[in-house]
């Protein structure tokens, strides 16, 4: 059966409510070169293909790290753990760009932007194409490098709030003690969630 579509126009809240739902890694994406450094906060990344390996970030064509984005060529994609909360807080807000660079340490792939060191992964790439839909700029990245370090549970954001995905024990832990299981939820909140932004 095939419902009727809905006569009403689809608004931007309510599009974004809808987006909220989705639950999404959270990266730091970064850029440093003759633009300047910069970097924010990400949802919205994603892989193109692996042949040649491509992936695509958008960023908002208001935000601060704008112009760092297109006056650079190379950006750096840092998969956050659980542990990542506080400097995905940093990236997202209106936080300066030095003071967000101090709350981390950083490594250069390849000799491109730089990545958190400690990232679950990283992506060293070159932008290859760019393309502008509505108030954001779609990155088309080609990916020269990449790192992954570390064991730690990976950082969700979903519903407006950070969440944790508790990391799987390799096939080869079968055999050991099981574990209690841990669920998936939204992290204790000990001040109102804020709000993921591009920049």
């Amino acid at each position: 059966m095939t419902l009727p579509e809905s006569a009403v126009p689809l608004d931007a809240s309510a599009y974004r409510a809808a987006m909220a739902r989705l639950a999404s890694a959270v990266h730091l994406i970064t850029t440093d070169g003759p633009a300047g450094r910069a970097g924010f906060t990400a949802s919205a990344v994603c892989s193109v293909s692996d042949a040649p390996p491509t992936l695509l970030v958008c960023v908002n064509r208001a935000s601060s790290a704008y112009a760092a984005f297109c006056g650079n060529d190379s950006l750096g994609v840092s998969t956050l753990g659980a542990e990542h909360e506080a400097v995905a807080g940093l990236f997202g807000g209106r936080t300066p760009m030095e003071a967000r660079f101090a709350a981390g340490t950083w490594r250069n792939l390849a000799g491109g932007a730089p990545t958190l060191a400690d990232a679950l992964a990283s992506f060293a790439c070159r932008i290859v194409g760019r393309h502008t839909v509505g108030s954001h700029e779609v990155l088309y990245c080609a990916v020269e490098a990449v790192a992954v370090s570390g064991e730690a549970d990976a950082l969700l954001y979903s519903e407006h709030r950070y969440r944790t995905l508790p990391r799987l024990l390799p096939i080869s832990a079968a055999a050991e003690p099981a574990r209690a299981p841990r669920a998936v939820g939204a992290r204790p909140a000990e001040a109102a969630p804020r709000a993921l932004r591009s920049a």
